[in-house]
C-alpha cells in the first residue's frame, strides 16, 4: 500500500506544485514514487511534457473522483497528490484528503497567504482527524523576523508545522520551463546544492509520520551530503 501525500492550498504563488514535485524527486531518490495531478489546471502534467522522459518518477493526471478514490490501491511505494488550487473543488479534494496518510500546505509567511491556508485547515482537514503539517516556503533567509511572526501564528492558533522550510531560490522558479526537478539542477553554485537539501529535509520529516524507513534513508542523505542514485547529491 503507497505512502500518500497531498500537497493542498488555495492560493496561487505559495509553490504548490513545486512543493509536488520537489518531494517526489528526493523521495525518488530512494523509492518508487507517482506525482497524480489532480488539478484541472494541469501544472505537474506540463511540467513532466516539458522533461520528456528524463523525470526520476512518473506523472499522470486524475481529475475522476472514482480513480482518485483508488489512490491507495496503487502500486507504487510512495504518491504525491497535486490538488486543485481551490477549495471548491470538493469533489476531487474529498478522495484525496481521505486517501492520504499526510497532507501538507505550503504557504509564505505572509499574512495574506497564512489566512486563506488557516481557512482550508478549519474547514476542510482538521474537522475529519486528517494528519497534515503546514510548510512554510519560499522563505526569504534575509527576513528572519517574517519567519518567526509565522511560527507564531500557527503555534498561537494550534496548527501543526514542520520544522523545515524551504527557502526562497530562482532555480525553483526557472525548473518547470527547463523541464527540471530538483535533483537535476545543475551544480552552478553552493545555492542549488541547498535547495535540494531544502526539500530532503522537509521530505524526511513528512514521511516520519508513517514511512520511518524513507524518513532515515533522507536523514541520512541530509547529513553525508550523498543520496542513493543521485548525480546532484554526489557534489554535496
Amino acid at each position: 500500500m503507497p505512502y500518500v501525500v497531498s500537497v493542498v492550498g488555495q492560493k496561487g504563488g505559495i509553490g504548490k506544485t513545486t512543493t509536488a514535485m520537489s518531494l517526489a524527486a528526493v523521495a525518488s531518490e530512494t523509492t518508487r514514487v507517482l506525482v497524480v495531478d489532480a488539478d484541472p489546471q494541469g501544472s505537474a502534467t506540463w511540467w513532466a511534457r516539458q522533461a520528456g522522459r528524463q523525470l526520476p518518477f512518473e506523472v499522470v493526471a486524475y481529475g475522476d473522483p472514482a480513480r482518485l478514490r483508488r489512490l491507495r490501491t496503487l502500486t507504487h511505494d510512495v504518491v504525491v497528490v497535486d490538488t486543485p488550487g481551490s477549495t471548491e473543488a470538493k469533489g476531487v479534494l474529498g478522495p484525496v484528503l481521505y486517501a492520504s496518510d499526510v497532507v501538507v500546505l505550503p504557504t509564505q509567511p505572509a499574512a495574506l497567504t497564512l489566512v486563506p491556508m488557516l481557512r482550508t485547515i478549519t474547514e476542510l482537514i482538521a474537522p475529519h482527524g486528517i494528519v497534515h503539517r503546514v510548510l512554510l516556503n519560499i522563505v526569504d533567509p534575509r527576513s528572519p523576523a517574517d519567519l518567526a511572526e509565522a511560527r507564531d501564528l500557527l503555534r498561537r492558533q494550534g496548527v501543526p508545522y514542520l520544522q523545515s522550510t524551504v527557502r526562497r531560490y530562482r532555480a525553483h522558479e526557472r525548473a518547470p520551463l527547463d523541464g527540471l526537478v530538483i535533483t537535476q539542477y545543475p551544480a552552478r553554485d553552493r545555492y542549488s546544492l541547498r535547495a535540494v537539501d531544502d526539500y530532503r529535509r522537509v521530505a524526511a520529516e513528512l514521511f516520519s509520520f508513517g514511512r520511518p524507513d524513507l524518513a532515515d534513508a533522507l536523514q541520512t542523505a541530509v547529513a553525508s551530503g550523498v543520496a542513493p542514485g543521485s548525480d546532484v547529491g554526489r557534489l554535496f
